[in-house]
């Protein structure tokens, strides 16, 4: 049964996406321990060092996640994808707060890889969430809201088979429904790119990934199914 895809629009518009995924069930999510927030904090200072004065726009990974968004006619200075906006935050005021185990754990590393990661929480889902050009009247709660709106014709959106939207402008901003919260359990974890060298990067993310989920979610490896996905292999 699949639970995540791509769907053959969105690969054909854009052939070089690599996805990594990782679906995972009985897990357990609570306040950041305070072994994930040492990691986590480490990894941002090392990442500020490691930019230095670079420009985000510079960085192959985020250059190209910029031209996908103007591929769907969405301004990447004014919509930044989830990497791009953790990565502005942490090098402009210096740190990034902790929020929760599993949130904190994705964004270390996003950080780290400077690839937007998100983690889904399943609960509210219908059936398997597709990667595809939105028709504009499918469902989308911000987070902190709780009437929906709708996302415009022909963005990239993350939505299940009820048309309840996980994520707008492909990996800009989740709904009120996927955020990982402290009764998530069953997630879908995405890291995904479009630069030349997002294959290998994805992997080792992925990796990185599933680790800290065993570390601190409670994951098992037989809980979890992992996947690289791409225009030959579209779904898991």
């Amino acid at each position: 049964m699949t639970t995540f895809q791509y769907h053959p629009e969105v690969l054909a518009k854009y052939p070089k996406v690599v996805g990594g995924v990782i679906v995972a069930r009985g897990l357990v999510n609570a306040a950041t321990p305070e072994a994930l927030k040492t990691e986590y904090a480490t990894e941002q200072q090392a990442t500020i060092t490691r930019i230095g004065s670079m420009p985000l726009s510079e960085l192959p990974s985020l250059a190209a996640w910029r031209g996908v968004f103007r591929g769907f006619g969405v301004d990447p200075t004014q919509y930044r994808n989830a990497a791009e906006a953790l990565l502005r935050r942490l090098t402009k005021q210096g740190d990034i707060p902790f929020i929760n185990t599993m949130v904190d754990l994705a964004n270390l590393v996003s950080i780290r890889y400077a690839l937007p990661v998100a983690v889904f929480d399943t609960q509210d889902t219908t059936g398997a969430v597709t990667v595809r050009l939105a028709r504009g009247d499918e469902r989308f709660t911000v987070l902190g809201q709780s009437d929906p709106e709708h996302p415009e014709a022909g963005e990239v959106i993350f939505v299940d088979e009820a048309d309840l939207v996980s994520a707008r402008r492909w990996c800009w901003r989740q709904s009120a429904q996927s955020a990982a919260n402290e009764t998530t359990s069953n997630v879908i974890v995405t890291v995904e790119a479009h630069h030349s060298n997002a294959r290998p990067e994805i992997e080792a993310a992925l990796h990185n990934l599933s680790a800290l989920l065993e570390r601190y979610a409670g994951a098992e490896a037989d809980s979890m199914n992992i996947a690289i996905l791409d225009a030959a292999n579209p779904a898991i």
